[in-house]
C-alpha cells in the first residue's frame, strides 16, 4: 500500500493567509478606499516589536521570536477593521492590542480579544479613529469567500458554535424586527452579507484564547453578544455595536469558565493525511 501523502499546517498560518487575502482584495478591488499600505505596515511593525519586547521583559523569555503568528494576526485584524488618518493612532491601537494579552489575563488566558481591545482603546481616547461597518460592501461573492474560509478555520479550531450561534441570534433579531416594522427581506440580507460583520464573526469573535472554554458557555456568551449588539445598534443607533458588545461582555468569560469548566484551548499543529487527520499538540 502506498504511504498517504502528509502535510502539516498551523491554523494560525491559514488565518494569516486569509486575512492577507482579504486585505489584498480591499486594496485592489476598491471595496474600501481608506485602506492604505502605510497603515498596514505600521500595524505589522508595531505589533511585532511590542510582542518581542513584551516577551523579553514581561514574560522574561531570553530567546523571544522576532516574528509572532499571533501578533501578525492582530495586526492584520486591525488593518481590516480600524481606520484613521493618523499613523500614530494606528500605532497606539497596535501597542494596546498586544499589551492587553500580557497585562490583562486570568488562568493563563487573555481576557480581551487583542485587536478588539486596541480598536476600543483608540475609539475611546482619540477622535481620529473609526470603524466603517459597510466598508466591505454586501457583495454575495465576497460574503461567500469570508464564510467559506472562515468556516474551514473554525472547523479546525473546534470553536464553530461561537460564530454560528452569534449569527443565528443576530439574524433572528433582525428578522423579527423587520417583520414587526413591515420591512422587506432585503434589509436582512444586506445586514448578514456585510463584510465587516463577517470578518468580526469569523476572525475576531471566535478567538479561542479569549472565549469561554466550555461549548455551552460559548453558546450563552455568543448569544448575549448578539443580543447586546442588537440593542446597541437599534436602540442606541451605534454603528460599531458588535465591537462594543464583545468588549463589554468579555468580562463574563472568567465567570462562565468557573460555572462551566472546559478544557482550555491550546494551539495545535494539525497533520492531514489522505483519508484521515491527526492532531499533535504544539506549544504556544
Amino acid at each position: 500500500m502506498d504511504k498517504p501523502f502528509n502535510f502539516q499546517v498551523d491554523v494560525r498560518d491559514l488565518q494569516i493567509l486569509a486575512l492577507s487575502l482579504f486585505l489584498t482584495i480591499g486594496l485592489t478591488q476598491g471595496f474600501d478606499f481608506t485602506i492604505h499600505p502605510n497603515q498596514i505596515l505600521t500595524a505589522i511593525v508595531v505589533t511585532l516589536i511590542t510582542q518581542y519586547l513584551a516577551n523579553r521583559f514581561l514574560k522574561r523569555q531570553e530567546t523571544a521570536a522576532l516574528i509572532s503568528r499571533s501578533a501578525l494576526i492582530t495586526a492584520l485584524g486591525l488593518s481590516l477593521l480600524l481606520r484613521s488618518t493618523s499613523l500614530i493612532v494606528i500605532a497606539i491601537a497596535a501597542c494596546c492590542a498586544i499589551l492587553s494579552k500580557f497585562l490583562i489575563r486570568y488562568r493563563g488566558k487573555h481576557l480581551f480579544n487583542p485587536a478588539n481591545f486596541g480598536i476600543i482603546a483608540v475609539l475611546c481616547f482619540t477622535e481620529q479613529a473609526w470603524i466603517s461597518p459597510g466598508q466591505w460592501g454586501d457583495s454575495f461573492s465576497l460574503a461567500l469567500l469570508f464564510v467559506g474560509i472562515g468556516g474551514v478555520i473554525l472547523s479546525w479550531l473546534g470553536r464553530w458554535e461561537t460564530t454560528i450561534v452569534f449569527l443565528i441570534v443576530y439574524a433572528l433579531g433582525i428578522a423579527f424586527r423587520n417583520l414587526w416594522l413591515g420591512f422587506e427581506v432585503d434589509i436582512l440580507w444586506h445586514e448578514l452579507t456585510s463584510g465587516s460583520l463577517l470578518v468580526f464573526a469569523f476572525f475576531m469573535l471566535s478567538d479561542p484564547r479569549s472565549i469561554p472554554d466550555h461549548p455551552l458557555a460559548r453558546v450563552i456568551w455568543s448569544s448575549a453578544i448578539a443580543l447586546l449588539t442588537l440593542i446597541l445598534k437599534y436602540q442606541f443607533f451605534l454603528a460599531t455595536a458588535p465591537f462594543w458588545a464583545l468588549f463589554f461582555l468579555s468580562i463574563l468569560t472568567p465567570w462562565l469558565d468557573s460555572v462551566w469548566q472546559g478544557k482550555q484551548f491550546n494551539w495545535k499543529t494539525t497533520t492531514y493525511s489522505w483519508g484521515e487527520n491527526n492532531h499533535e499538540t504544539a506549544k504556544l
